[in-house]
């Protein structure tokens, strides 16, 4: 892994539980009594008592390992995040996946898209970025080369431009010329797996995700069950989460985090569906404030979870603004679930284990079957 592809990554599990800390005396005092959750960060109210750090001193902070989650965001990088935070990104709208063979296939083309106007379609190739073959780079380089994150260069702006090589099946390879656009991040889908089911899959919590959960649910008791698909979920924002959480619950407990000596708790809204059958689908990519909302659905016995155990973020991350208007991002605390247990290091584990992604389906379906109305009614 190159210097830049390994500071990404870290960049980018760094920022799944993001969100602001109401440290300032009277703020804290007044903001938190009936409060939902803390409001999202957004980079003009970034801390910045670190001021005097100097990039270089906060890129030897993150690198030395001490914080496993601090990482360090120029302050375009930053800003291009707080717009993921309000469920926008910077592409030419493709969603890709690796084919059998090797070569990257694109998956989904959302309508009205630059890609889709450029006449690229589902189950295409995409055979390369700007000149440079993507067969063998991992799908998520290739997504970053997309959005103008490559090794080299500024990062991209709304209108700048990308080459992509594409090959229909049975056609010849053409090259297309794309403009890159801000596009609405899709974190929230529901599909039918079974008759009188309904599965809401989050992808990530950005900001709206709860009140998109709470409107996918309105009308559930048509259904027999749900299921909310967490799997590959690796958080966001956990205002979000803990509305999400609200859907389910009738007011409540739903999450705690310690910070220094102080204890915050975090609350569900009241008038949630609490009778409708749920099944959480979890797996090692359900991570953080997608951790938290599962813990809190199996603590209060709102839901069972089938899959695999969950990969075990539950600390809490505060970002901070240095004098170049750059970000350092450390650890300030952990969270807890309503049982007081905590997922860091550790992960939650399924109340039915089920390790092959499309088995785990037919148990989570299997249990449904299981579960009349209001069996997992929550507490």
């Amino acid at each position: 892994m190159t210097a830049s592809s390994w500071r990404a990554a870290r960049q980018g599990a760094g920022l799944t539980v993001l969100f602001g800390l109401l440290l300032a005396g009277g703020s804290a005092a007044g903001a938190w009594g009936g409060a939902l959750a803390p409001p999202p960060v957004r980079p003009e109210s970034v801390d910045a008592v670190p001021a005097a750090l100097s990039p270089a001193q906060a890129e030897h902070l993150v690198a030395s390992g001490a914080d496993r989650w601090a990482a360090y965001y120029s302050a375009q990088d930053y800003a291009d995040f707080a717009r993921g935070l309000d469920g926008e990104y910077l592409g030419v709208g493709l969603v890709l996946d690796r084919a059998q063979d090797g070569g990257t296939v694109i998956a989904e083309v959302p309508a009205g898209s630059p890609a889709d106007r450029a006449g690229v379609a589902a189950g295409d190739r995409l055979l390369a970025v700007d000149g440079t073959a993507v067969d063998r780079l991992p799908v998520t380089e290739v997504v970053a080369r997309l959005r103008g994150r490559g090794e080299q260069g500024a990062p991209a702006r709304p209108g700048s431009t990308v080459q992509l090589t594409v090959q229909r099946p049975g056609a010849a390879a053409r090259r297309l010329t794309v403009r890159r656009a801000v596009l609405a991040a899709q974190d929230v889908e529901t599909d039918r797996p079974a008759a009188g089911v309904l599965r809401i899959s989050v992808h990530a919590f950005t900001s709206g995700v709860g009140e998109q959960v709470r409107d996918a649910l309105r009308g559930s008791n048509g259904y027999r069950g749900v299921l909310l698909d967490l799997r590959g979920n690796s958080g966001g924002l956990l205002d979000e989460a803990a509305a999400s959480a609200s859907a389910f619950l009738d007011g409540g407990p739903v999450a705690s985090y310690q910070v220094g000596d102080g204890r915050r708790e975090l609350t569900a809204a009241p008038g949630g569906d609490t009778r409708t059958p749920l099944v959480v689908l979890v797996d090692g990519g359900t991570m953080s404030a997608a951790e938290l909302l599962a813990g809190a659905l199996q603590d209060r016995c709102r839901a069972v979870l089938v899959g695999t155990r969950t990969f075990g973020k539950g600390t809490v991350q505060e970002p901070s603004r240095l004098a170049d208007g750059s970000v350092l991002e450390r650890t300030v605390g952990r969270y807890f679930t309503p049982a007081g247990r905590s997922p860091d290091g550790t992960g939650l584990l399924p109340d039915v284990p089920a390790t092959d992604p499309a088995g785990a389906e037919r148990l989570a379906l299997q249990v449904l079957d299981g579960l009349g109305p209001g069996a997992t009614g929550g507490r």
